[in-house]
């Protein structure tokens, strides 16, 4: 059966990719001897070093594959091929030595790159092409760049010395006997070997969504050093390429940075330099406890508030979220600024809107570092918790490298078995991390953030649900006229709202509960069907899917009620360290909605089309202003009028132009935030030493 393994062609493979391998391996144990502050300037445990050095092996492995597949390719083709043309082994060859000089190229850039500023290398490298005699006088100026350059192609000639004699060793020989089946059986074996390879996994894979090897696996330590031992600089600087080259107009943000800084209330000694950063002292209204309160998150997975009892959804599909509503403090106008889980959940950390064009900004790893709240809660423990892997988005990186101590539950660490593409049930979920909360002593205030997945297609109900019922008594005509796709999709919401339930039977019967303010909210809605029970601008205008249910919910710590004003998912984190009496500094664009709004009517920002030329929005309780991003194609709606879609900006321009400039400068400021947020972990080195980066 091992014949398979006698083949010209794949040995020729397999021998180039191990020497491309090796080669990495050498490559990324120079830059942790030679390059890399950890063990010279500073301590690192050695299980997080070795776990990312073990990351970067398989980004390696991952590359080297990929740089082996066009080997591939001409090796089998029916006639032009590697054992039976010269022609072909040449180009291969030729292939292999360019291939082989743009890979140290780009290690001799990554280390200088390094050295100079702190970071593997990365798009933003680029810059420095826009002064080239500059950037040139420098490098000549600051590195034995003749040395340099002996040595890359010296290292070079060498590798093609070698690609060069292992395809006169093992391409001219002749062809060995191989069996078909056996030949079938190394097929198998490639393939595999394929998969796991560039997948860049190899155990706890979720065969239903397998997540690959992502750049935010190396920052699983938090630590930015620690990270650049995981990264290889030739798909890291792929990664950043995909992002914009102008990720912000500084003309525009310099121009509406006095509106933003009223709205911000910024005082006026604070004003300046573009600064958005304003402390926060413990407010009046703060709760009054003889402890910390806790605090747990629960984000409702596509949950919009037209799917919810207490914003008039008919067929009762979630009871125990009403009774929250009823009983906590409910908002009636809350909206997501753009829709999307892994962009909610950035806006609720961060308290930036993604307005990133096309990926999520979670997954740019040059702003993966950024000032939250969160991680101003000193002395609480915080804890993330996720049914399925956290690594999505990578969401992995931006929790791990921003919130310090963060205690992060994911695929794998789990009791309970996943159930569908997102892992276990949010049932199994819930009681889980009700679990590890109770365990907590009373003493220890904890943050704990709980992401559902259950309400998502594929809308999967669990076999077990404690006793949980599924309805089966409506129609779908009943349910497309009021919301729902179908009666799968109405049981997936109640069946969320039955998790809720459950959990909060858990937490009533623990210690925590007293103390603890429960806030709910959902992170986008899915337009499937006609919302004729919701007021019609939500559908004229699309304004449905931003829409979506907010409670706080704390019984011995917070009078039921109501509010009517439009506030943003941006909002909640500094609301609620508000309530807690947190002395902390807000660098970003979220209010505290106990504050008085500068601005009167308070206003919510919204995406309401996203891409290049994305259409935003600024909305409060009554009204809409809507214009493309550069401020054309704009109008205003008043909502509850009987015609929300007329454009009212000419005939009430006092509400217009405020609206207009608010989402304008909103939009640019977001854009400019993700970077002026970002943390630099350290200070380069060019810097330490007195250079300019």
């Amino acid at each position: 059966m091992m014949g398979w393994w006698h083949s010209r062609r794949l040995r020729f493979l397999t021998a180039c990719a191990a020497a491309l391998l090796m080669l990495m391996v050498l490559l990324r144990a120079a830059f942790y001897l030679f390059f890399s502050e950890v063990g010279d300037t500073m301590d690192a445990p050695a299980g997080q070093v070795w776990q990312a050095l073990g990351v970067g092996l398989r980004f390696d492995l991952r590359l080297t594959l990929l740089m082996v597949l066009p080997l591939a390719v001409l090796a089998w083709l029916p006639r032009f091929n590697l054992v039976r043309s010269r022609a072909a082994r040449g180009l291969a060859l030729v292939y292999l030595g360019l291939a082989t000089l743009l890979l140290l190229l780009t290690y001799i850039l990554d280390f200088g790159h390094y050295v100079y500023l702190g970071d593997r290398l990365n798009i933003t490298a680029l810059r420095f092409l826009q002064d080239t005699r500059m950037s040139t006088q420098m490098v000549w100026e600051s590195y034995p760049v003749v040395w340099i350059t002996l040595g890359w192609l010296a290292l070079s000639a060498l590798m093609i010395a070698l690609f060069k004699r292992l395809s006169s060793r093992l391409l001219l020989r002749d062809k060995p006997p191989i069996r078909t089946r056996s030949l079938w059986a190394g097929g198998v074996v490639v393939v595999l070997v394929l998969a796991f390879g560039l997948l860049g996994r190899a155990t706890d894979i979720n065969w239903e969504n397998p997540v690959p090897l992502r750049w935010s696996d190396a920052f699983v330590s938090g630590d930015k050093a620690v990270a650049a031992l995981g990264l290889n600089p030739v798909l890291f600087f792929y990664d950043t390429s995909q992002l914009d080259t102008e990720p912000y107009d500084l003309e525009a943000v310099r121009r509406y940075y006095p509106m933003m800084a009223d709205f911000l209330a910024l005082p006026a000694d604070r004003r300046g330099d573009l600064n958005y950063r304003r402390h926060v002292t413990v407010q009046p209204h703060r709760l009054d406890t003889d402890r910390p309160p806790n605090i747990v998150v629960v984000m409702l997975e596509s949950l919009g508030a037209s799917r919810v009892g207490a914003y008039g959804t008919p067929f009762d599909p979630t009871p125990n979220l009403d009774r929250i509503a009823e009983g906590g403090w409910f908002f009636e106008h809350f909206y997501v600024p753009v829709t999307g889980t892994a962009k909610s959940i950035w806006a609720f950390l961060t308290g930036i809107p993604d307005v990133a064009p096309e990926e999520t900004a979670s997954r740019n790893p040059l702003i993966g570092h950024q000032r939250m709240i969160v991680d101003q809660l000193d002395g609480y423990r915080k804890l993330y918790m996720v049914g399925g892997n956290a690594g999505w988005a990578n969401l992995e990186g931006l929790l791990t490298r921003s919130i310090d101590g963060l205690e992060l539950y994911e695929e794998g660490d789990w009791q309970s078995p996943n159930v569908d593409v997102w892992g276990i049930s949010d049932l199994a979920l819930f009681k889980e991390s009700h679990a590890i909360l109770d365990a907590i002593p009373d003493d220890q205030p904890f943050f704990a953030f709980i992401q559902t997945a259950g309400n998502h297609r594929p809308f999967t109900i669990p076999p077990n649900n404690d006793d949980f019922q599924v309805r089966d008594d409506l129609s779908e005509k009943q349910l497309n006229g009021n919301g729902f796709k179908n009666a799968a999709q109405y049981n997936a919401v109640r069946l969320l709202d039955y998790n809720v339930g459950r959990f909060m039977e858990l937490a009533r019967q623990s210690d925590y509960f007293d103390n603890t303010l429960f806030v709910f909210f959902g992170d986008h809605n899915n337009r499937i069907t006609t919302l004729p029970h919701m007021p019609r601008f939500q559908e004229a205008l699309r304004l449905e899917s931003h829409h979506v249910p907010h409670m706080i919910y704390a019984p011995k710590l917070l009078e039921p009620r109501r509010i009517r004003d439009a506030v943003s998912l941006i909002d909640v984190m500094p609301t609620v360290a508000g309530l807690i009496g947190l002395d902390y500094d807000n660098t970003t664009l979220g209010r505290d909605i106990q504050l008085p709004a500068p601005e009167g009517d308070r206003t919510a920002f919204v995406v309401l089309r996203e891409g290049p030329r994305p259409q935003i929005g600024a909305v409060t309780a009554d009204h809409l202003a809507r214009l493309n991003h550069d401020g054309e194609a704009a109008s205003l709606h008043t909502l509850y009028s009987d015609n929300p879609e007329q454009d009212r900006s000419e005939t009430d321009p006092d509400t217009f132009n405020p609206l207009f400039d608010l989402a304008r400068g909103f939009y640019e400021t977001s854009r400019y935030l993700f970077y002026d947020n970002a943390i630099r972990d350290r200070r380069s080195r060019a810097t330490t030493d007195g250079a300019q980066p």
